[in-house]
C-alpha cells in the first residue's frame, strides 16, 4: 500500500479515532520524553527501577487530561496553525508542573528523589517533540492528499440541511478547505456532521482566531433579526469575510447562481425580519392586469415594475420623465419579463398625456412613484418641488378619475407627518389630493379606489444614507452625520414594492395605510456597521488610529431628529397583513381643495414663498 493510500484511509477514518490514535502516539511521546530526560541528565542510557518506571508511567497519565482540556485534539492535523505552538507550550507547561507536584508527594514518602533538572528537560523535550509530531505529521499529510491546496478555510454557520449541501460541495468541488459548523442548537454540540465537529456559537472567535479561517459562510434560516445582526457585529470585527448562503427558494428562482454566495448587505444590519409576500394578495392585484407606473425608471418606481413583471400582468406601461431612466428600465424589463412592456416618456404634469395613454391601454392600477424625494433639493427648489409634487399629484389623479380606472396608488412618505421640510409638506398634500378624490369617486358611486401608502427611507434608493455612506468609506472618510442621535425607519427596497402592490387589496378607498418598518435605527450605529463591514475601524478619541472617522456636521434645514409614521399611533388598524396597517380616516380634509390648489398654483407662478395656501404645510395639523 503507497504513502498516498494510507494517508487517505487515515482521513476517512472517524474523528474519534483520529483522536485515539493522536492521544496514544502522544503518550509514546511522552513516555520517551521522561525517559531521555533522565538520559541526558545521567549521562547514560540506563534501566529505570520499578519505583523510576511508575513515575514515568505517571507523565503522560497526568498530560493527557491537560492535553484534552487544552483543544489539543480538538484541531484538525492537516490544517494546523502555527499558533497552535502556543497552546501546545501552555499545555506541557502545566503537564510539567503536575508531573513535579508528584514527584514531590513521592519524595515525601521516603522513594528515591528525581534529579532537579529532569523536570525541566522533561518539559523541553516534551514541547519540541509534541509540536515535532503535529507539524511533522501535517506535513506528511498534506504531501500524501497529492497537488491539491486549500486557499481558503471557512467555517459554517448552520448545521442544517443546507449547511450540509453547502459543506458537502465544498469540500467536493472548491479550494475551501471546511472547519465545521457553528450551530445554535446545544443537542449538537460536539457531535459530527458529515465528517464535520459542530461547534457553539461561543466558539467562534477561538475558532477563527486559532485556526486562521478566512470565510464564515451563515446559511441558517433560523436565526432572526436581532440574532444575525448580533452574529453579523461579531465577525465584523475579526479577519474574515462574512458571506450568507441566500435562501433555496431565491435560488430555485434564479435570483442567485447555485456557485455563488451573497456578501454580507446592509439590510443585514437592519434587524428586520421581512415576511414572506402573501402570492395571493400579489396575484390578485397584478395577474392579467395593465398596470402603469408613473416614475418607473426611478429606484422605487423601476423595483415596483420588476415586482410586477414577476408576477404575470398583461402588460406594464413604463411612464417617465427622464429618457436615459426609461431606457434602463424599458430594456431591463424587456430581457426578463413575459408581457407587454409600453414606455412612454411624458411628465405627470401632462394632464391629457397621462389619461391618454390610461384609455388607450386601458389601465387598471396606477401606481404613482413619480416625485421629487431629496429634502436638501427640494427645499431649495421649492417651487419645482410643489409643482411635481402636488400638481403632479392632482393631473394623475385627475386622469384616473376621468379614465375611470380601477385603482391609482400613491407612494407617500413618513416625512409627511408633521411635515418640516417642503417635500414632507408635498406629500401631505398629495395625500390630501388623494382622499379629494376618493371622496368624488365614492360619491358619484364609481367602483374606483384611491390609497396612499405611507412609508419611511428605503435602502438602496436614490438619495438613501446607505450610498452616501458607502462613496464616503471608499475615499477614506469621514463619514458625516447630521446629528448623534438622528433616526430612522428603513426597509429594503424589494419589501417596499411587494408590500405596496399587497397594500392595494387590503385598503379601501381613501384609506392611508402604513407600512410596518420595525424599529427605528440610529444613523450613527448604521456609519459604524457599514465601516466594520468594510474591514476598517473607525477612528475615535478611544481610537484614534482607526481608519475612518465619523464627523458631525449638524441639521439640515427641515430635517427632523426621528421621523413617524402616524399623526396618531392609536388610531392604526391591524389588516390581514402583519406589515400593513391602515390609519383611520379623522375626517380632516382641506375645505376646498380645487380652490387651494388654485391659490398655491397662483404662489407657485408668481414664485412667490410667502403666499398661498397654508393647511396643509403646517406640521402641528393632525390628520392621518
Amino acid at each position: 500500500m503507497d504513502f498516498n493510500r494510507i494517508c487517505g484511509k487515515l482521513s476517512l477514518l472517524p474523528r474519534f479515532s483520529k483522536q485515539l490514535i493522536l492521544a496514544a502516539a502522544d503518550f509514546v511521546i511522552l513516555l520517551l520524553s521522561v525517559y531521555f530526560a533522565y538520559v541526558l541528565r545521567l549521562g547514560f542510557v540506563f534501566t529505570p527501577n520499578g519505583a523510576q518506571c511508575l513515575l514515568m508511567l505517571a507523565a503522560p497519565i497526568l498530560a493527557i487530561p491537560v492535553f484534552l482540556r487544552f483543544g489539543l485534539y480538538r484541531a484538525i492535523i492537516r490544517y494546523l496553525p502555527e499558533r497552535a505552538i502556543w497552546p501546545i507550550f501552555q499545555a506541557t507547561a502545566i503537564a510539567s508542573l503536575f508531573w513535579v507536584m508528584l514527584v514531590f508527594l513521592t519524595e515525601m514518602t521516603g522513594v528515591e528523589g528525581v534529579p532537579r533538572s529532569v523536570p525541566l528537560l522533561y518539559w523541553l523535550l516534551s514541547t519540541i517533540l509534541i509540536a515535532s509530531s503535529r507539524f511533522g505529521a501535517k506535513w506528511l499529510l498534506r504531501l500524501g492528499q497529492g497537488s491539491k491546496a486549500y486557499s481558503h478555510s471557512a467555517i459554517i454557520v448552520g448545521a442544517g440541511e443546507a449547511g450540509r449541501q453547502l459543506a458537502t460541495a465544498l469540500r467536493s468541488h472548491s479550494d475551501t478547505f471546511v472547519l465545521g459548523f457553528v450551530d445554535k442548537d446545544p443537542a449538537l454540540y460536539g457531535m459530527d456532521i458529515v465528517g464535520l465537529r459542530v461547534y457553539p456559537p461561543e466558539q467562534i472567535q477561538s475558532l477563527i482566531e486559532n485556526h486562521g479561517i478566512t470565510e464564515v459562510v451563515v446559511c441558517d434560516p433560523t436565526l432572526d433579526g436581532a440574532q444575525r445582526r448580533q452574529l453579523i457585529a461579531q465577525l465584523s470585527k475579526l479577519p474574515v469575510d462574512t458571506r450568507i448562503l441566500p435562501p433555496i427558494a431565491d435560488l430555485t428562482r434564479g435570483k442567485y447562481l447555485v456557485s455563488a454566495l451573497r456578501s454580507i448587505e446592509i439590510d443585514d444590519l437592519l434587524g428586520r425580519s421581512p415576511v414572506p409576500p402573501d402570492a395571493s394578495l400579489l396575484r390578485s392585484m397584478v395577474e392579467g392586469k395593465t398596470i402603469m407606473v408613473t416614475g418607473a425608471g426611478g429606484s422605487i418606481g423601476s423595483q415596483l415594475c420588476r415586482t410586477v413583471a414577476h408576477w404575470s400582468p398583461a402588460r406594464i406601461i413604463l411612464f417617465e420623465m427622464s429618457e436615459f431612466a426609461l431606457y434602463q428600465i424599458d430594456r431591463t424589463l424587456r430581457e426578463a419579463a413575459n408581457c407587454e412592456i409600453v414606455p412612454v416618456l411624458g411628465s405627470v404634469l401632462d394632464q391629457e398625456l397621462v389619461e391618454r395613454a390610461i384609455r388607450q391601454y386601458g389601465v387598471d392600477t396606477v401606481y404613482h412613484c413619480a416625485a421629487y424625494k431629496h429634502v436638501p433639493l427640494v427645499e431649495a427648489n421649492p417651487f419645482e418641488g410643489i409643482r411635481n409634487n402636488v400638481f403632479g399629484t392632482a393631473a394623475v389623479a385627475q386622469a384616473v378619475l376621468a379614465a375611470q380606472t380601477e385603482r391609482m396608488v400613491l407612494i407617500s412618505s413618513d416625512k409627511a407627518v408633521r411635515p418640516t421640510n417642503v417635500m414632507g409638506a408635498t406629500k401631505r398634500w398629495a395625500e390630501f389630493i388623494v382622499q379629494y378624490y376618493s371622496s368624488i369617486a365614492r360619491s358619484a358611486g364609481r367602483n374606483q379606489s384611491f390609497s396612499s401608502v405611507r412609508f419611511g427611507n428605503v435602502l438602496g434608493s436614490n438619495g438613501s444614507v446607505v450610498p452616501l455612506f458607502q462613496e464616503q468609506i471608499a475615499r477614506g472618510g469621514p463619514v458625516t452625520l447630521t446629528h448623534e442621535d438622528m433616526t430612522r425607519y428603513f426597509m429594503s427596497i424589494r419589501e417596499a414594492s411587494e408590500l405596496i402592490i399587497q397594500s392595494g387589496a387590503v385598503s379601501e378607498t381613501g384609506d392611508t395605510v402604513l407600512l410596518e418598518m420595525g424599529e427605528p435605527v440610529k444613523i450613527r450605529d448604521l456609519a459604524e456597521n457599514m465601516i466594520l463591514l468594510a474591514g476598517l475601524t473607525v477612528r475615535s478619541a478611544q481610537n484614534p488610529d482607526g481608519d475612518i472617522a465619523i464627523e458631525v456636521i449638524g441639521i439640515r434645514e427641515g430635517e427632523k431628529l426621528y421621523e413617524e409614521l402616524f399623526y396618531d399611533p392609536s388610531s392604526a388598524e391591524v389588516t390581514k397583513h402583519p406589515k400593513i396597517m391602515r390609519a383611520r380616516h379623522s375626517g380632516l380634509t382641506v375645505p376646498d381643495l380645487p380652490a387651494e390648489l388654485e391659490r398655491l398654483r397662483a404662489a407657485v407662478s408668481a414664485r412667490d414663498g410667502g403666499a398661498g395656501p397654508a393647511h396643509p404645510f403646517r406640521p402641528d395639523r393632525g390628520g392621518k
